[in-house]
């Protein structure tokens, strides 16, 4: 009984190590958020890049970057992103007057997100001087 109790206390921790293998990213805006504050829309062009590093083991790949309305991705590292690496999106608000509140959504091979997508936001308002 006691063989049968240590094998499958082994199995377990191999099981747990195994499932952390993997590509995991890591943004460095402080909760995935970058805040606009409140900016002229004759002063600022709109454009604000999101760095992230691959803190996994393998290499993480992007296979979408989608957005919401009044927002343009204008670039994304298109490679795949190797572990310890960095890696950046860069977006553009398109500077209506009003307040800022929106989603960047990106697809991934990232563990450390359900299914692998990840939630970006923006936030912040934008005055017409």
């Amino acid at each position: 009984m006691k063989k049968i109790a240590a094998f499958i206390a082994f199995l377990t921790f191999c099981c747990i190590g195994y499932a952390q293998n993997g590509a995991k990213i890591d943004f460095k805006a402080k909760n995935n958020t970058i805040d606009f504050g409140t900016i002229s829309k004759d002063k600022d062009n709109g454009i604000r890049i999101f760095d992230y590093t691959n803190t996994g083991n393998t290499p993480l790949t992007i296979y979408s970057v989608q957005s919401t309305s009044s927002c343009t991705i204008l670039s994304k590292t298109p490679e795949t992103v190797l572990p310890g690496k960095s890696g950046k999106i860069e977006i553009k608000y398109n500077m209506t007057p009003g307040p800022i509140r929106k989603t960047i959504t990106v697809e991934s091979n990232a563990i450390n997100y359900d299914e692998g997508r990840i939630p970006l936001k923006i936030k912040g308002e934008v005055v017409s001087n």
